[in-house]
C-alpha cells in the first residue's frame, strides 16, 4: 500500500465531490483515519475527467494541462493541511467535476481554514510554469491555452460560492461582521454562479453548485467548533484573498497575451476576448 496523498489500495471512495477545493473531515462519527481513494478508482476517475476535458476543449493538450494543474492545486491544499496539523491529507479525483483534498480533522481555527483554502489557488499557479515551458519548446499554442485553463481553475475556485475555496476564504471574513451577512452573501453569489452555469451551458457545474448551496442551507452551522477570526486575522484574510485573486487573474491574462497580435494594448484586448469566450460571454 502507498501512503501518499492519493490514498491506499484498500481505501474508500469519498462521499461528497467538490471542484478543486479543500474539505476537512468534519462529520460526527467519521473514521479517525481516512485512507483515501482506492488506486484503481483514482486512475479511472482521472481518465474519465481527462476524457471529459478533452471532449469539452477539443484538445488533448488542454486536457493534460488541466489535469496537471488540478493535481498541483489540490497538492497545495494537502501541503497546508499537513503543515497545520490536519493531515495526513488525501486527494480525491471526481469524474466530470474536478477534485478535492480531505484532511483527517478540522482546522483548529478559521484562520487556519483560510490558509488551507487559499493554499490551493496560490500553489496551483506554479503548474503554469512547466506548461509555458512546453509552449516555448514546441511552439504549440494549445499549451498556452492549457496554461490559461490552469489559471482559470484557480481563479474560478476563488469565487465565494459554496463549496468553492473562495467561500472558505472570504466566508469567515463576512461572518466576522455577522453570520447572516456571510450566509446571505454566499447564497447570493452561489445563485449567480448557478445562473452562469445554466446560461453558458455548463449544466454539470450548475447542478453541482445548486446541490452544494442547498446542502449548505440544510447543514445550518458553516464551520462548527472552530475559533473565529479576530479582526486583525479578518484583515489579513481579506488581503491574502485579494492578492491571490489578482495573481490568478494576472496569470490568466498574461498567458493569453502572446496569442494575440499587435501592440500591448491590442494584445490585452485580444487576451480579454479569448477569456470572455472561455467564460461564455463574448465581448
Amino acid at each position: 500500500m502507498t501512503d501518499g496523498p492519493w490514498g491506499s489500495r484498500d481505501g474508500r471512495v469519498a462521499d461528497a465531490p467538490v471542484v478543486a477545493t479543500a474539505v476537512p473531515a468534519s462529520s460526527p462519527g467519521a473514521p479517525s483515519i481516512d485512507k483515501g481513494q482506492s488506486l484503481p478508482w483514482a486512475i479511472a476517475s482521472t481518465v474519465l475527467l481527462g476524457g471529459f476535458l478533452w471532449l469539452m476543449s477539443g484538445s488533448w493538450v488542454v486536457a493534460v494541462a488541466a489535469i496537471f494543474g488540478l493535481f498541483v492545486h489540490e497538492y497545495g491544499h494537502v501541503l497546508a493541511m499537513n503543515r497545520l496539523g490536519m493531515g495526513p491529507a488525501k486527494i480525491y479525483i471526481i469524474p466530470f467535476l474536478g477534485g478535492l483534498a480531505r484532511g483527517q480533522r478540522n482546522p483548529v481555527s478559521e484562520w487556519h481554514g483560510v490558509l488551507v483554502a487559499l493554499a490551493g489557488p496560490a500553489f496551483g499557479l506554479l503548474a503554469i510554469l512547466p506548461v509555458v515551458g512546453l509552449w516555448l519548446a514546441t511552439g504549440d499554442d494549445a499549451w498556452m491555452l492549457g496554461a490559461f485553463f490552469i489559471a482559470m481553475i484557480n481563479l474560478v475556485n476563488l469565487a465565494p460560492a459554496p463549496p468553492l475555496d473562495g467561500s472558505k476564504a472570504l466566508g469567515p471574513v463576512l461572518a466576522r461582521i455577522d453570520p447572516l451577512v456571510e450566509k446571505a452573501a454566499l447564497i447570493a453569489i452561489g445563485g449567480l454562479a448557478v445562473w452562469w452555469g445554466v446560461s453558458t451551458g455548463r449544466w454539470i457545474l450548475a447542478v453541482f453548485l445548486g446541490i452544494a448551496i442547498l446542502g449548505s442551507l440544510r447543514r445550518g452551522a458553516w464551520r462548527p467548533g472552530e475559533k473565529t477570526l479576530s479582526w486583525p486575522e479578518a484583515g489579513r484574510s481579506l488581503i491574502l484573498f485579494l492578492i491571490t485573486g489578482a495573481a490568478c487573474a494576472a496569470a490568466a491574462l498574461g498567458v493569453l497575451m502572446p496569442l494575440a497580435e499587435g501592440t500591448t494594448p491590442e494584445r490585452i484586448s485580444g487576451a480579454l476576448d479569448i477569456a470572455a469566450r472561455f467564460i461564455g460571454f463574448d465581448r
